[in-house]
């Protein structure tokens, strides 16, 4: 460790100030015992124990051989050139505030006003077939995959790249756009390494590491927390994301998020980014919302949700407090559709409903999710705050449409 030396003349320095004291006190030092200068040594300041930094390494090599890469050939469909978002040229569509979404326009835009010279109207090109690419991972040893149906949407062909290198020819076997979930199976029999779904809801700042194949790399890994839970980014109805802040890209759709004891906590599914790129604000779906809708489409190859034909809107605190609730809570019912199931079972315009076969509403959005996992045909109590007092009201659920 440094130490302080005394500067030159120090004891003459020090006998000096010592004088100037008994000057400025009035006290007599000269008989007492001049004691020397001793500086003070600075000290370290350091930690018994260093801090816990979890190491990811035991966990990814447990479960990276069971993360895959998913590549698509999709199916061959005719381009029009009509200066729209997705023109014969190819360009991905954007959304319309994209930086580079005018520059894309003006580029597919060619064929009309153009070299094709003006007034030429749509020209379509042929039918050529896309390929896209994601991640996904293996959650049973016959070969079942999931990964998000935007991956595999309009799929020709699937291939999933092993962790190993192998590549092995898979189909489809069923998908969910509501929650852009997808059921893969690899062709191939054997036994396949596979991870598990986390039983229990992570806490905001968990660890968790995600592994994926971002921009084609594969096998990439990287970590983060939990940033919050149940975020809704209007994607659906039935939006229930976790944010993470472990960096995410282009092809980590589909990809899993794992909590440190190995479990899938999530689905890798959009990223909030200005510039397309990572920017530590990511989505993915949780692992009940997986294990729900994987479980249907391993059955049935699609979703059954439960409807009751209701056009409703959050509860707002001034309506709370108009309509006699102490909190706001619940779902205003706008309109009961005609022939629903809500108008047979009585409800009407101006009803709060506030729980749901035993379950209470938060808000409207949790109203779509609850009646959504109920099976068609089943009967339920509705409870309703209707002219300031409370009702319960016998429905029978119905099926939703193009679920």
């Amino acid at each position: 460790m440094p130490t302080m030396t005394n500067p030159p003349n120090g004891r003459a320095r020090w006998m000096g100030a010592v004088a100037l004291a008994a000057l400025l006190t009035g006290g007599a030092l000269g008989s007492g015992v001049v004691v020397p200068f001793q500086p003070a040594r600075a000290e370290v300041l350091s930690l018994d124990k260093p801090a816990a930094v979890p190491s990811f390494a035991d966990v990814v090599e447990r479960v990276k051989p069971a993360v895959v890469s998913v590549r698509v050939k999709t199916k061959a469909v005719a381009a029009a050139d009509t200066g729209e978002r997705g023109g014969r040229f190819g360009m991905p569509d954007l959304p319309d505030d994209h930086p580079l979404a005018e520059l894309f326009r003006r580029f597919e835009g060619q064929g009309r006003g153009g070299p094709n010279g003006p007034g030429m109207g749509p020209r379509r090109g042929p039918a050529q077939p896309g390929m896209s690419q994601g991640s996904g991972f293996f959650i049973s040893g016959d070969g079942y995959l999931v990964t998000n149906n935007h991956v595999v949407d309009n799929a020709a062909e699937v291939q999933v790249v092993m962790d190993d290198g192998r590549t092995l020819d898979a189909k489809v076997v069923g998908t969910d756009p509501k929650t852009d979930l997808a059921l893969v199976k690899v062709n191939e029999g054997g036994d396949f390494p596979y991870v598990r779904l986390a039983p229990e809801k992570g806490r905001v700042g968990d660890w968790v590491v995600a592994i994926g194949n971002p921009f084609g790399l594969g096998g990439t890994v990287t970590a983060g927390i939990v940033s919050a839970q149940h975020r809704d980014i209007g994607s659906g109805p039935y939006d229930d994301y976790m944010q993470i802040d472990a960096a995410v890209n282009r092809g980590n759709s589909g990809g899993p998020t794992f909590n440190l004891k190995g479990e899938v906590v999530g689905v890798n599914t959009a990223i909030f980014s200005p510039s397309g790129g990572n920017v530590g604000i990511a989505f993915a779906i949780p692992a009940h919302v997986v294990q729900q809708v994987v479980t249907e489409l391993k059955t049935n190859g699609s979703v059954t949700r439960g409807f009751i034909g209701v056009q409703i809107q959050p509860v707002t605190k001034e309506i709370a407090e108009a309509i006699g609730l102490k909190e706001a809570r619940g779902a205003l019912v706008a309109e009961a559709q005609k022939g629903t199931p809500a108008e047979k079972a009585g409800v009407r315009s101006g009803d709060v409903i506030l729980s749901v076969n035993g379950e209470a509403i938060k808000d409207a959005r949790e109203l779509s999710r609850k009646v959504a996992s109920i099976a068609p045909g089943t009967k339920v109590p509705l409870k309703v705050l209707r002219q300031g007092r409370e009702q319960t009201l016998d429905l029978e659920v119905g099926r939703l449409s193009g679920a």
